[in-house]
């Protein structure tokens, strides 16, 4: 009876239109309510322990204020300028070096939105202008913007491990090879497609320029050595070094790029003057321009951003925690695990099944909500058949992602259709062909758990030889 009023209620308020965070929140409290001995002032104690006690999920807030910063600021047209000169000749190169740009910004932004936002907008508009029909631009950058939330760091694969209570530094090591992975086999399907198509390339822009751009987008691929290198390397928590990304990101945009905040209209150098006076007289300008940057309306509307994203995310883990409470309490996951193990599932008929339940949840729900829901049903009964807890979390992005992708609720699609001017069925339509890519890819991580867990077992191998 508690489950069956637990999931009516919750389907029935989605249905009703409310959304997901309080749909979460009303059923989990009324069922409490009408089932369980807890009273008010407890529901209110487990929404504050729902955040307060999982460590790891302080370092979404920080890696969404980097991924503002780095969004506002002009790292994303670098980035692209060194991908165009590192592929950009090859035939379909203008597109490839699309796909390596949203490999470099999910990097060091965690978000898949963020990452179709920030190069869909540059790349769509001039790979059209450079005979790409429009059509298969929009379709490429769509589906190679899911990156961002299967190359580490990622804040789904954050929501996962606090969830699950695995580690979200061995998540971040088992991203980063199926998403090196899958945007190579984007790349490769581009290719393809380049050479029946007949599409364009670039010309070869020379080793100066490859150096060149490779210099000016330093310092945005820097945030991936300090990010994933001190994680890797068991200097910080993940939660540390999204502290420190943030501050980073900060100073790349306001005082390294200038692209923001009160230096942006400051040149560089003035007539005549010599490298010494430049680095002294831009040293000087470092306090103060810190100092100013606080009050800049350009660098507070970004932190303005930045908070409203992270308390909207975080409203919906806090009721969905509190979901999940309510699941863990009438012992509901470990009934339908000793349900599904007495059905006698095999290993891979249950990951047929996951994958069936996630990509219809992926229809109508975020991707943090479908995770901190489905996670505490799945995560048992995975331990009770011998499936890797982290080859189940990888599992369950690699749908996150293909939810990016599906209506009604498919992040990507809005962004898409918001850059390219075009209906949400345009865009459905030029994004379907490289879904299907995605799909078959989901089969392979699925089966070949090898693909998610060789990097983890590798490491933890070497820190064991140590």
């Amino acid at each position: 009876m508690t489950t069956a009023t637990l999931f009516i209620l919750l389907f029935g308020c989605m249905l009703l239109g409310m959304p997901i965070a309080i749909a979460l929140g009303f059923s989990s409290i009324v069922t409490i309510l009408l089932f369980s001995n807890d009273s008010l002032a407890s529901i209110t104690l487990k929404l504050f322990e729902a955040l307060s006690g999982h460590y790891t999920l302080l370092a979404i807030p920080f890696f969404i204020l980097s991924s503002a910063f780095l969004s506002t600021g002009g790292v994303a047209k670098r980035l692209i300028r060194f991908a165009t000169a590192v592929v950009g000749h090859i035939k379909g190169g203008l597109a490839m070096a699309s796909v390596l740009a949203c490999m470099l910004f999910a990097a060091v932004s965690g978000s898949s939105p963020a990452t179709v936002a920030a190069i869909g907008t540059i790349v769509i508009v001039g790979m059209v202008r450079s005979g790409y029909p429009k059509e298969f631009a929009a379709g490429v950058i769509t589906n190679a913007g899911t990156l961002g939330i299967l190359i580490p760091p990622s804040i789904v694969m954050l929501v996962y491990a606090a969830a699950t209570e695995v580690s979200a530094a061995r998540m971040f090591m088992a991203g980063f090879v199926p998403g090196l992975m899958m945007g190579l086999l984007l790349m490769l399907a581009i290719y393809v497609v380049a050479r029946v198509k007949k599409l364009p390339s670039q010309p070869w822009p020379g080793l100066r320029e490859i150096i060149g751009s490779g210099v000016s987008a330093s310092g945005g691929i820097l945030l991936i050595v300090i990010v994933l290198g001190s994680i890797y390397g068991g200097v910080a928590s993940p939660t540390e070094a999204a502290a420190v990304s943030a501050v980073y990101a900060f100073l790349v945009a306001v005082i390294g790029y200038r692209d923001m905040g009160p230096l942006k209209e400051t040149p560089w150098r003035k007539q005549n003057e010599g490298f010494g006076s430049l680095m002294v007289r831009n040293l000087w300008q470092v306090p103060l321009a810190l100092g100013q940057s606080f009050a800049h309306p350009e660098v507070r509307k970004v932190v303005m951003d930045a908070a409203k994203v992270s308390i909207m995310l975080l409203f919906i883990i806090a009721n969905a925690m509190l979901f999940a409470h309510v699941l863990t309490t009438e012992r509901i996951p470990h009934q339908i695990a000793e349900t599904i193990v007495q059905w006698g599932l095999s290993p891979w008929m249950f990951l047929i099944v996951v994958n069936i339940l996630l990509l219809i949840a992926g229809n109508f729900m975020e991707p943090s909500a479908i995770l901190l829901i489905m996670a505490p049903i799945l995560f048992p009964i995975a331990m009770q058949l011998g499936i890797d807890p982290i080859h189940l979390g990888i599992i369950m992005v690699v749908n996150m992602e293909i939810g990016m992708l599906t209506p009604p609720v498919g992040l990507n699609l809005f962004v898409t259709a918001g850059i390219t001017g075009e209906s949400m069925g345009w865009v459905i339509k030029a994004v379907l062909p490289w879904m299907l890519l995605l799909l078959g890819f989901l089969m392979m991580i699925t089966y070949i758990p090898e693909i998610s867990l060789f990097l983890p077992n590798y490491l933890d191998k070497l820190q064991g030889y140590n």
